[in-house]
């Protein structure tokens, strides 16, 4: 294992030192020589000045600890033609935790930029990053240039402001770009049309754990699921903005890994529970492979559909969310997920096993749901406030704190048991319900201001109202997440 991570670490450091780069990787413990780029963003623009109707995909491995990073080209290769929106193509959310820009060689002019987040980026603040190397396969894709390119990719800082850790250049006619698209034998169906994919936000459906004789359970799960997006808002009012289609994936085995109860498996797109050994986490660490398999249909966003009761799922930036299809709460699942996969929303609960008290917080959070409250005059949604809530907002927060820690410690006793599923499905409807009773006292339930504890914060951070799908195991996102999904949307449909 010492010999494998020295080697893609020896790969890695070639990559970042070769001549065709202009700007290399600057962390706490490196000195290496930046150079600078001066970017010029005119704004969008027209696309067959400086595209194909084609799709770029670069594909890299990114490796490094908890203190360092390092990137080494896999491949560049065409995945197929380009159904992204052809007239929005440079990024003004400024979602994520990185941010990919594209820049025409020649004239520096910023061509494409897409902000987006990785497991990488999650693996990093982990303790096993601290002790450990680690690497992930990770692709980055655009329109096919006309003419050579810088890929940039950008990353937070301390401050939360995007800084370069590495570019590399892309001649499209090089020997080293693959422009031949994949023969896909995978069968697509459109689950949810409303026009072109060019002009609509594409969300692709795969299947993870489904076997060849269970297709038809596949294709039932995902036009269940899409109901219920799109009985959800914004959903609901945007979906004539949205293509949903699925990909048929079929696996050798019914289900997927479970590794804390030591169940193993092979499956298509070997996803499994337990990651960062987090028991009900699920994440898929074969990138290439759900890539080739999303590429088979028009996309933006990606969904894995488990075919497990196991709660469970997970959701990335621009990556993918995953979701337990059997289980009592795959509506809150798919809904909640993908608010994190489409809008990068924090999470708003903080009553959990990963929750801790930060007694001072410093830096605004740079996703749109939650506040630090730094400066209260300006807060992120003002314009939805009404003159009359006071900002902070109060809430009886105390004694839901209270019940709310006796539930985790409740639910840390029965997992450990290792109860049936259907138990921990009737608990955790029990304390559903329960919360509801809390909520109905509140002055404030059904206002936007400023709740104290969000993004596993007790103190000191803020969500915009009392309940939201980001906070509680609820179907509805509150009125800033609903506008900033919204936002989205009309990123990849105007």
């Amino acid at each position: 294992m010492k010999k494998l991570i020295l080697s893609l670490l020896g790969l890695a450091f070639l990559f970042a030192c070769t001549p065709n780069q202009t700007e290399t990787i600057k962390e706490k413990h490196q000195s290496e020589v930046i150079t600078e780029i001066n970017v010029v963003n005119n704004g969008n623009v027209t696309f067959a000045d400086f595209f194909k109707n084609k799709t770029m995909r670069l594909d890299y491995f990114h490796t490094g600890n908890s203190e360092t990073e390092h990137f080494a080209v896999d491949k560049i290769l065409s995945d197929g033609e380009w159904y992204g929106s052809k007239k929005i193509l440079i990024d003004e959310l400024e979602l994520g935790y990185f941010f990919l820009e594209v820049i025409d060689q020649e004239s520096k002019t910023l061509l494409y930029s897409r902000g987006f987040s990785s497991i990488f980026g999650e693996w990093q603040t982990t303790p096993e990053a601290e002790n450990e190397w680690g690497t992930f396969h990770e692709s980055v894709r655009f329109p096919w240039p006309l003419k050579p390119v810088t890929v940039r990719i950008k990353k937070r800082d301390g401050e939360n402001k995007f800084q370069p850790v590495w570019t590399y250049n892309i001649d499209p006619d090089s020997r080293l770009v693959n422009p031949t698209d994949i023969i896909h034998t995978e069968e697509v169906v459109a689950i949810h049309k409303s026009g072109d994919p060019s002009e609509k936000l594409d969300l692709v459906l795969l299947g993870d754990g489904y076997t060849a004789e269970q297709m038809d359970k596949f294709i039932a799960d995902a036009k269940r699921v899409t109901g219920y997006l799109l009985n959800a808002e914004p959903y609901k009012s945007r979906k004539d903005d949205i293509n949903i289609w699925a990909v048929k994936t079929p696996s050798q085995e019914s289900g997927i890994s479970r590794p804390h109860p030591e169940i193993y498996k092979r499956t298509a797109l070997s996803a499994h529970y337990s990651s960062f050994d987090s028991e009900r986490y699920v994440l898929a660490y074969d990138n290439k492979t759900i890539r080739n398999t999303a590429s088979a249909a028009p996309y933006e966003f990606t969904t894995i559909l488990i075919n497990e009761q196991t709660y469970g799922g997970g959701g990335i930036y621009k990556l993918y969310t995953t979701n337990a299809v059997d289980n009592k709460f795959a509506e809150y699942l798919m809904i909640h997920e993908l608010g994190h996969h489409i809008a990068d929303l924090a999470d708003e609960y903080y009553s959990s096993a990963i929750s801790y008290e930060a007694p001072s917080i410093e830096i605004e959070p740079y996703e749109t749901n939650v506040t630090a409250l730094l400066d209260k005059d300006n807060l992120k949604w003002k314009d939805l406030v009404e003159e009359e809530t006071p900002i902070p907002t109060p809430w009886n927060k105390e004694e839901f704190d209270e019940y709310g820690y006796a539930v985790q410690k409740e639910r840390g006793e029965l997992r450990a048991a290792r109860v049936e599923e259907s138990v921990m499905e009737n608990f955790f409807m029990k304390a559903h319900h329960k919360q509801d009773e809390f909520f109905a006292k509140e002055e404030y339930k059904d206002k936007i201001g400023a709740f104290e504890g969000a993004k596993y914060n007790q103190y000191g951070l803020y969500r915009s109202q009392l309940d939201c799908i980001m906070y509680t195991r609820h179907t509805e996102h509150c009125k800033v997440c609903q506008r900033s999904i919204s936002d989205v949307i009309d990123q990849y449909s105007k």
